[in-house]
């Protein structure tokens, strides 16, 4: 535990904003060392590329095509049952659980509030307060794409600006707020089990998180609380399985439901999971 307060204190005089756009540079760059950091980052920490639409590292002209690469679509079969819940993202379980009387699990002895996670939209908490959630940590080994958990309609997009402190387990263990600290993008669906938020978290070097529906979120980094509302003349409805976004980096996605969820029983924290993969059921 020293060592994770010692890892998390360093993080604090950083210039987080700075570090994460110039990492948003460097990645989008094609120069004679792109190859050479691409099989470098692959071998530290063991990428598998063998599920990839493009398996050949020499291919990729930049880092960022290769970490936001695209992978088969029979290598991440969907689960398709009546109210299952799909895993959105390849990476590992680090809370999951009821949402109790509008705080969320982070871990032994830390939650965090409902209604400052989503950026204040009280409407949309009480219909959470008591719902279920997971949060899923992607490493840099991960694939980095995010895919709808269940078929939904757009309502709405939030831009919560904040901190971009690492989102690692050491940081999870020791800093309070974490999640409802860091800049964020917020995206509330209706569904047949009804409200879904899907909270995209921000971390440093996470130089960009993007929508399918909107495209590069941030960067620019915006001051205030951003929120795009999706009429009907512009709806936009998702399927289950559908991409819906993407990171830069590693980071972390929450899943919100309204209606408590039965997840898998043999699913703990720490767990490895798929996109894909059947993580729980939900009903009315």
């Amino acid at each position: 535990m020293l060592l994770d307060w010692l890892k998390t204190l360093l993080l604090y005089p950083l210039p987080h904003h700075l570090v994460s756009r110039a990492v948003f540079w460097l990645t989008r760059r094609e120069s004679r060392l792109t190859g050479p950091v691409i099989k470098r980052f692959a071998k530290l920490f063991d990428v598998e590329m063998q599920d990839a639409v493009e398996p050949n590292l020499e291919h990729y002209k930049t880092f960022n095509a290769f970490f936001t690469r695209a992978l088969r679509p029979e290598a991440r079969p969907i689960t398709g049952g009546d109210g299952e819940i799909a895993c959105p993202a390849d990476g590992r379980i680090s809370a999951i659980g009821d949402i109790d009387e509008g705080r969320i699990f982070q871990a032994k002895n830390r939650d965090y509030s409902l209604l400052t996670l989503i950026g204040g939209d009280q409407t949309a908490a009480n219909r959470l307060n008591s719902g279920s959630f997971t949060t899923i940590y992607l490493s840099p080994r991960d694939y980095h794409r995010l895919h709808m958990p269940i078929s939904g309609k757009l309502l709405n997009q939030v831009h919560v600006p904040g901190r971009l402190f690492s989102v690692g387990p050491h940081t999870v263990r020791t800093l309070p707020n974490l999640f409802a600290r860091n800049e964020r993008v917020v995206a509330q669906f209706e569904t047949e089990v009804g409200l879904m938020a899907l909270v995209l978290v921000g971390a440093i070097n996470v130089a960009a998180i993007e929508t399918v529906w909107h495209g590069l979120v941030t960067p620019p980094e915006g001051k205030k609380i951003g929120r795009v509302a999706y009429t009907d003349d512009a709806a936009i409805s998702l399927e289950r399985g559908a991409e819906m976004g993407r990171f830069n980096m590693g980071s972390t996605i929450i899943v919100l439901m309204e209606n408590k969820a039965k997840w898998r029983v043999d699913m703990n924290p720490g767990d490895a999971v798929r996109m894909g993969q059947y993580i729980g059921n939900c009903t009315h």
